[in-house]
């Protein structure tokens, strides 16, 4: 597709690719299968300004536009799709909510050191009974004086062991479900604020997803993130950005899949040739490359309605929607073809397979993207 990038693009891209290729991907399996943060590629990360590609230079960012964004979490997850994620959630969740929304003293208080990835943010809107149903927030922050005192737990917190700066959502006015709810930037160093349970998850191991705890936390006034009781706009415009990067996370899964898959197709032989010749693997083949097609476009169209300004809401769930799905198709074909030794992991087939399913959940399941969608096309 690079007749649809900008030369600018497409080096950025390339240069993604390289140290994907040469420095994430010969670690990514040791990795995860000892649930290892990759600090020092997230380090080297931020030094070639990949924590901060769609923000302005003026905050620290490398001033490039949003499909360079995508390119990049396609490429890193490719190699990777934890240290994908750990990007995203940290650039699409917690750095974005602050440029949209924040102050310009939150803006210079937090982007510089978190766009050159000094520091990690992190994002949740999750309880143990408000995930799809963020209404039902419980975390309750209630003013006293120039304070805001916050009381509750948050889970699911992608980044959550190593973020040095939160964005979350409290309820501000219990009872009045989405429209009583706000957004706010916690540090991570403030007292009453600690980290609890830490998942074991299915795939993307080499993140830390866990559980805030937020007890008594107290917050100066200059801590709200956008206005009281608008938390609920904050977090959905995040999300439909957020969906974006896990498309792109999806992506590169579903491209590792196919690259892998093509390439023990060659080497594999049973009858006497490659099990390449055979129909039924070249079948396999080209519908994951349809597959990853498709979708490459929903996210590409999505981006570029995000660079112009316009709404693009719809078009992120799209995105995600069929980009998720595609990830799970394209690992799935990759195992059939790997026979027996895809069941293994002895072969990146099987890591495919469990890290593509996480994307048709968080930032939103399937079924809500399937809604978002419907109702943008029946009002």
């Amino acid at each position: 597709m690079d007749h649809l990038l900008s030369e600018e693009q497409i080096m950025l891209r390339d240069m993604v690719r390289k140290f994907a290729t040469e420095e994430i991907e010969p670690v990514a399996s040791e990795n995860e299968q000892n649930h290892r943060y990759p600090e020092n590629i997230i380090k080297e990360a931020g030094e070639l300004g990949l924590m901060g590609v769609a923000y302005p230079d003026e905050y620290g960012g490398s001033g490039m536009d949003f499909v360079s964004y995508m390119l990049t979490i396609e490429e890193l997850s490719r190699a990777c799709a934890s240290t994908g994620v750990i990007v995203s959630a940290h650039c699409s969740l917690t750095c974005d909510p602050i440029f949209r929304f924040g102050t310009e003293e939150q803006k210079q208080k937090y982007l510089p050191s978190m766009l050159s990835g000094e520091k990690i943010g992190a994002f949740s809107l999750s309880e143990s009974n408000a995930g799809s149903d963020a209404g039902n927030t419980q975390t309750t922050a209630v003013k006293k004086g120039d304070k805001w005192i916050l009381n509750g737990s948050k889970l699911w917190a992608t980044n959550g062991r190593q973020a040095e700066v939160f964005v979350l959502i409290a309820s501000t006015d219990p009872g009045k479900g989405t429209r009583g709810v706000s957004t706010f930037i916690v540090e991570a160093n403030t007292p009453g604020y600690s980290v609890g349970k830490v998942e074991s998850k299915l795939g993307i191991r080499s993140t830390s997803t866990t559980e805030i705890v937020l007890d008594n936390v107290e917050l100066p006034e200059s801590a709200l993130l956008g206005e009281v009781n608008k938390g609920f706009k904050v977090s959905m415009v995040t999300l439909d950005g957020g969906r974006i990067g896990i498309a792109a996370q999806a992506l590169g899964i579903a491209r590792a899949s196919i690259e892998d898959a093509i390439k023990y197709a060659k080497s594999r032989e049973q009858f006497g040739k490659p099990i390449a010749s055979f129909q039924a693997i070249q079948w396999m083949i080209a519908d994951m490359w349809c597959q990853y097609n498709s979708a490459w476009m929903l996210t590409w169209n999505a981006s570029r309605m995000k660079d112009a300004g316009l709404n693009y809401g719809q078009e992120s769930a799209m995105a995600k929607l069929v980009a998720s799905e595609a990830a799970m198709f394209c690992a799935n074909k990759c195992i059939q073809i790997h026979g027996g030794n895809g069941y293994t992991t002895e072969y990146k087939a099987e890591r495919y397979y469990r890290d593509a399913k996480i994307t048709e959940i968080y930032e939103g399941t399937s079924e809500i993207q399937r809604l978002v969608i419907a109702r943008n096309l029946l009002k």
